[in-house]
């Protein structure tokens, strides 16, 4: 899975990183906070990361934790989720606009408020996709740095804060897909990993994003819609995967400063607050319009990380199916769309005073 087998020190980075997202997954769950095994494990990990300590998650285990994360996915594949199937090309369409709106309305209050050039503004503004934006970013000569920073407070506060504002507010009180189970056969279990893998790497072959979620999703959604498999992974496993997701979240901090962060934390918090009141209005128009669960419709359109949005929609008994388009969906879109709208919009950071 892993092109090399990462070196000792490495691997005892990535076992302190999972210890401490562990203890503090199991502490926000001891709260009864909800979604509390990812947001504990991304608070746990991100503190320690500013604090200095080198954590990492090794790519062998970032690829497993994905792996089990989309097995658990598809394993709530059935016929219920499937039924507002008619409304997806409606919501992807507004969710398409609604990703064109707030990138343009994040990028406008970092150029106006803050003084951002064009270029990193408009790769900040940009929800998900961000390893393709930091490369963008490098390629023009934005500022990198703050744009990660930026970029990286988005997805943390929308994992720490989504799970709470659901609660609060009882909107996923309504009908929820239930988990599985019972537990899959061991003949199960070990056809559920092997197709997962073979799918995946023929995903990854291809260039998909998010090869290895996707496709053990799209392996798993199959043996268990066509009856094959019966039964999901062991609780306990499905457990160390959302613990892992928030962990792996949480090391984007190790790779920032501290002073980098204080200096682009109002610019982040600003334009998050942008991103939100305009996703919120489109989450608005289809929840009156349609008949799609309101909590399906706001973690679809949470311009978070792909992989902790899918996370959280497993954790809050969301429909994974419906999200998971719409994430893959916006991802896409940014993916294609962002370098013309650089190249249209944008300027270079050296252009900024001529």
């Amino acid at each position: 899975m892993a092109t090399a087998i990462p070196d000792r020190s490495k691997v005892l980075n990535g076992l302190e990183t999972l210890v401490i997202g562990t203890v503090g997954g199991l502490l926000f769950l001891w709260a009864e906070l909800p979604g509390g095994l990812i947001s504990g494990a991304m608070v746990a990990v991100g503190i320690a990361a500013l604090a200095g300590r080198p954590l990492a998650v090794p790519a062998v285990l970032t690829q497993s934790v994905l792996l089990l994360l989309g097995i658990s996915l598809g394993s709530l594949m059935s016929q219920q989720l499937l039924q507002h199937m008619s409304s997806y090309p409606l919501t992807i369409g507004l969710l398409a606009l609604a990703t064109f709106c707030s990138t343009f309305g994040s990028s406008l209050y970092l150029q106006r408020i803050h003084g951002w050039d064009q270029t990193s503004a408009f790769l900040a503004g940009s929800p998900g996709a961000l390893s393709q934006i930091t490369i963008l970013a490098a390629e023009k000569g934005a500022d990198v740095a703050a744009i990660a920073v930026v970029q990286t407070m988005r997805v943390i506060i929308l994992t720490a804060a989504l799970p709470l504002v659901l609660a609060l507010t009882g909107v996923t009180h309504a009908a929820p897909p239930p988990l599985p189970t019972s537990v899959a056969s061991p003949f199960g279990l070990v056809a559920l990993v092997a197709l997962s893998i073979g799918v995946s790497l023929l995903l990854r072959w291809i260039k998909f994003p998010a090869s290895w979620m996707f496709g053990a999703m799209l392996a798993s959604s199959l043996l268990h819609g066509s009856g094959l498999v019966d039964g999901g992974l062991p609780p306990w496993l499905r457990n160390v995967a959302l613990v892992g997701i928030g962990a792996i979240i949480g090391t984007r901090f190790a790779r920032m400063k501290t002073s980098t962060l204080l200096s682009h934390v109002n610019a982040g918090l600003g334009s998050f607050a942008i991103a939100i009141l305009i996703s919120a209005v489109f989450v608005a128009v289809i929840g009156f319009t349609t008949h799609v669960r309101l909590a399906d419709v706001v973690v679809a359109f949470a311009p978070g990380a792909m992989d902790a949005m899918l996370a959280l929609a497993l954790t809050l008994h969301i429909d994974p199916i419906f999200v998971g388009a719409h994430h893959l969906s916006r991802f896409l879109f940014v993916t294609i769309s962002t370098p013309g709208i650089i190249h249209l919009f944008g300027r270079p950071q050296d252009d900024v005073d001529d």
